[in-house]
């Protein structure tokens, strides 16, 4: 997840994500409707689950809006560059909590089973999967490179696999009774979520917490920048990502000889290219020190 320059239409984007949200609060609707119509668990699961989709799909909304639309100032020097980390945090969360609920009713629904109208079941499973198909091809692309997409995304394609369950689950019921089957389903639907959300996750809780991020290794920076012939030592070293694209890098460099401020700046440079170059950081803060008094470890304890 390092840095990367390139433009991916947050316009386009955006508008996909209010498409995504007024299909979702549709079939949302047909779902709790049919689910109480026709007693099915799945199809009610499933309702509720497309319901945490339009909350979470409004927060990505939200964060996109704000992530390129609101620009830093004196109060907001970052900007809002985090709200769509903030957004996945959020959403991957609420698709473990729903996970959990999901699965306790289908528990229920075992010792418990109903006769269910599968007609209904099935012609709404059918609108579901037509519905969250269309947003899922919708979303693919930019869930590739951003994590706020990829939640949003995950949690469409998790909508569209249950209505593919709950298709088959109508199927069953209809022509064999099958009518546990429900909750068999639920219970497999609700493992998936938490499976699904678990990464997502822990990658954006690691980059709120400011983690290094697992792909850059701190010891292979330093071994780079070591070979500047101008540069005696590194320490107090700093390495974090702001978002899921940029990689911010901050230390102390010692210097071997009393250089001048335009030496410093040529050593800058190079130490950025590197950086740039072979870790995709593009966002360094350095500070130049020459016989300073002061601990020498990479990491120092605040």
């Amino acid at each position: 997840m390092g840095n990367n320059h390139s433009h991916h239409h947050p316009t386009l984007k955006g508008r996909n994500l209010l498409i995504s949200i007024i299909l979702n609060i549709l079939i949302t609707a047909s779902q709790i409707i049919g689910g109480i119509l026709s007693g099915s668990l799945a199809l009610i699961s499933d309702a509720v689950h497309n319901f945490s989709d339009v909350i979470s799909l409004v927060i990505s909304y939200t964060a996109n809006l704000l992530t390129h639309k609101k620009k830093q100032t004196l109060q907001h020097t970052f900007g809002y560059k985090r709200a769509e980390i903030i957004a996945a945090f959020i959403n991957a969360i609420s698709l473990i909590v729903i996970a959990v609920f999901l699965g306790f009713e289908a528990i229920k629904r075992f010792k418990h089973p109903q006769e269910i109208e599968s007609d209904l079941v099935i012609w709404l499973a059918i609108l579901g999967i037509a519905a969250n198909g269309f947003s899922v091809l919708l979303l693919k692309k930019d869930a590739k490179h951003n994590l706020n997409m990829k939640t949003a995304y995950l949690h469409l394609l998790t909508d569209m696999l249950t209505s593919v369950a709950v298709l088959a689950g109508g199927l069953l019921m209809k022509y064999y009774q099958i009518y546990w089957i429900d909750a068999l389903l639920t219970l497999i639907i609700s493992l998936y979520l938490i499976y699904l959300s678990w990464d997502i996750l822990l990658s954006s809780l690691k980059i709120l917490m400011l983690f290094a991020p697992q792909h850059i290794k701190i010891d292979e920076i330093l071994s780079e920048l070591l070979k500047i012939k101008e540069i005696k030592n590194i320490h107090h070293v700093h390495l974090w990502q702001l978002n899921d694209h940029d990689c911010h890098f901050e230390a102390h460099i010692e210097f071997k000889n009393d250089v001048k401020l335009s030496e410093f700046d040529v050593v800058c440079e190079q130490v950025e290219q590197i950086l740039n170059e072979k870790f995709d950081i593009y966002h360094a803060n350095l500070q130049p020190e020459f016989k300073r008094d002061d601990i020498k470890e990479i990491i120092i304890q605040d």
